[in-house]
């Protein structure tokens, strides 16, 4: 890191450049301030009038950056989230002062959005975490860095703080790729796949209806890529040929599309 710095005692850090200081003023601030502070929540500041250069306010994020520069920042309070905290009972399964992690029932709605502007589970998180949430971006809010359907329960985890936030970003981005992130969806579907543990690699682009996945050709302008890898668990209603009326199957994902075990399922007929 090619900056010293102290704090002012309040909330405000003010940072030496170094002999080997350079490059824009965002990108150095956002390495010599650490971790917790990504580079476009530095940029943000910085257009914002939050950030002194020398004594003289700047808001030029892509400013160049000289060794012996005095850079002055100064951190607002978190902005109160937009969604109102409500009072829904949560299943929790772990906490501390980065992460929660959580059971969301079937029913309930993630995130505030047309029709759903109370009780979801952003609203749940906000109440529940109250002051231990720190600002993700400049807001006080819970960082929501993976979704479930309405319909569909499950574990998820949410980040109380930017620094939580931006890593397990990462971690959801890469699929498990390169970190050791594991995420597994189980399912129901009718009648029984066969192999009984395969890969579904077909492309996900709009449907007819506007809101609804459907597989569609790689050369489609709005295909997207996407792999689901399932593996039958358990069979319902054995027949005496071997086959079945359901199958529970375990799925795991390549690619994170929208609604994307429901359509490779249905695509290789099973729904």
């Amino acid at each position: 890191m090619s900056a010293s710095f102290t704090e002012d005692g309040g909330a405000g850090k003010v940072l030496i450049a170094e002999e080997t200081a350079s490059g824009r003023l965002d990108a150095w601030l956002a390495q010599a301030l650490g971790p917790e502070f990504s580079r476009s929540r530095v940029k943000t500041l910085i257009e914002n009038g939050d950030v002194t250069l020398n004594g003289k306010e700047t808001t030029e994020a892509k400013r160049k950056i000289l060794p012996g520069d005095r850079v002055e920042i100064v951190l607002p309070e978190p902005e109160a989230a937009q969604p109102k905290p409500e009072n829904i009972p949560l299943d929790v399964l772990y906490e501390d002062d980065d992460v929660i992690v959580l059971v969301k029932p079937a029913g309930l709605v993630v995130h505030p959005g047309a029709g759903n502007w109370h009780g979801t589970l952003v609203n749940a998180l906000l109440h529940h975490c109250g002051d231990s949430l720190s600002g993700i971006g400049g807001v006080k809010r819970p960082g929501i860095v993976h979704r479930l359907d309405k319909d569909t329960s499950g574990v998820m985890i949410a980040a109380k703080n930017d620094l939580s936030h931006r890593l397990l970003s990462e971690q959801f981005a890469d699929h498990g790729r390169t970190t050791a992130l594991e995420r597994a969806y189980h399912a129901i579907v009718w009648g029984q796949p066969r192999p009984s543990k395969g890969t579904v690699n077909a492309p996900l682009g709009r449907s007819s209806d506007r809101v609804r996945r459907a597989v569609t050709s790689k050369d489609a302008a709005d295909a997207r890529h996407a792999v689901t890898h399932y593996e039958i668990v358990d069979f319902y209603d054995r027949r005496d040929d071997g086959t079945s009326v359901a199958a529970s199957v375990v799925c795991r994902l390549e690619t994170g599309r929208t609604h994307q075990i429901r359509v490779h399922m249905s695509y290789i007929g099973h729904p």
